[in-house]
Parts: structure tokens; sequence; C-alpha cells
């Protein structure tokens, strides 16, 4: 795995209405975005990141989560940064594995975050759909969901 370190610098969160307020279809979108590439040295490049994740609801913004900090990344390092330079661009196989590191580590950080602030984690939560054989009635025990 080229990715060497993973630091935060910055951990922001704002919830922007009264925890008592209801929200009609509340939407959370995250996204990670590459902010900076910069060559270390002819094997490494520093890449500085920001995850956010935005709370929407059909009327207001309701929160607003922001993560920032950077990687180390190990590999072609002029290459990647001068396709940074350029167009903004990065190998497809190298922006898939930057990616997911960031959103691997911030995601955690925010589910932490948006409890303290009283907002829903920035995960899905999974749905339970539990359905029953007609005319059976429920045995002793629930059923063990995971």
């Amino acid at each position: 795995m080229p990715i060497k370190t993973f630091e935060l610098s910055s951990v922001d969160g704002r919830r922007f209405v009264k925890p008592a307020e209801r929200w009609i279809n509340l939407r959370v979108d995250h996204n990670s975005t590459v902010t900076l590439v910069s060559e270390l040295g002819e094997r490494q490049a520093s890449v500085d990141f920001r995850f956010t994740a935005n709370y929407h609801a059909s009327e207001a913004v309701v929160g607003l989560i922001q993560i920032e900090g950077s990687l180390l990344w190990e590999g072609d390092a002029k290459a990647l940064a001068k396709g940074w330079s350029a167009g903004g661009q990065m190998p497809p196989d190298v922006a898939q594995e930057i990616h997911t590191v960031i959103m691997t580590n911030c995601i955690p950080e925010a589910v932490l975050l948006a409890r303290e602030l009283r907002l829903p984690p920035p995960i899905p939560i999974p749905q339970v759909n539990i359905q029953q054989a007609a005319g059976k009635p429920p045995k002793g025990r629930s059923p063990e969901i995971a």
C-alpha cells in the first residue's frame, strides 16, 4: 500500500438548527476532495485533502462537518504532482486508493463529531425488514439482527 502516513490538521463541525427541531427529508452528502499534491522527493508526494459531510433538509441547511489533513503517498511522485498541477487529475487507480483511505479514516471521526453535535451519523443506517410468515405467531424469542 503506497499510503505511508495519514494525519488530520483540522476538524470542524456545526449544527445550524436547534436539536429539538424535526427535519423533513434530511439528506447527508459526504465527499472527499484532494486540495493539493506536492512532490517531496522522487518517490514521495504529500497529498492535502478535505472531507465534508453536509446535512440538508428540504427547507434548510442543518449541519456541516469538515475535516482537513494530509497523507504521504509513495510511488511515482513526480508524475503524480505534474499531472495534478497540469489539470487537477490523478491516475484512476491512485485516486481510488487515496479517496478510499480518506473516507476510511474520516468517516469514523465524522460519526463521533456528529454524535456530539446531535446530528445523524454520516453513514447509511441499514434498514431492518423482518417479514413474518402469514398465520404463524412469533415464537418466544425475537430474531437476531446483524
